[in-house]
């Protein structure tokens, strides 16, 4: 089955921030030597495959969603802006909630049924949550690749 609406976790799904979450980062950011450093010095990356999984999406003409539950929205918005792919979103909710209310709001948004759904997170409170709603919902271990997303297509 190939789904409509992809949705992303931020932290740990689609960038590592040093190892931990951009909540618990020391903006500013700034690039320095290619690398994306907060004011401490954490190297906050990408994963190797995040623009090829969001290129091939809009590739496919499929609406690309994220649901992060940070709480600080605005610094894990700098960082979409940062490493140049907030441009591949249709839709955004970033701040701290339950992945339900994201999804209830992502749903009504799109106007697209949780069925035609696949969500990519790291923590497995939030795929039980999701898949709840009927939400194909896929645990990530160590950020999301193109093989992953790609059965979904």
């Amino acid at each position: 089955m190939s789904f409509d609406v992809f949705v992303f976790d931020l932290d740990f799904t689609l960038w590592d921030a040093g190892g931990t979450w951009c909540d618990a980062t020391n903006p500013p950011y700034v690039w320095r030597n290619n690398k994306l450093l907060d004011r401490s010095g954490r190297w906050i990356s990408l994963y190797p495959d995040v623009i090829a999984v969001l290129e091939e999406l809009k590739n496919q003409n499929k609406f690309i969603a994220a649901a992060s539950r940070t709480y600080e929205p605005e610094w894990a918005q700098d960082l979409l802006n940062l490493f140049d792919i907030d441009k591949y979103f249709d839709t955004k909710e970033i701040y701290p909630a339950s992945k339900i209310s994201h999804f209830k709001k992502i749903r009504r948004f799109l106007d697209v049924p949780y069925q035609r759904m696949v969500f990519f997170d790291d923590e497995y409170r939030n795929i039980e949550d999701v898949s709840g709603l009927g939400v194909e919902a896929i645990f990530v271990r160590n950020g999301i690749d193109l093989k992953m997303v790609d059965k979904f297509l």
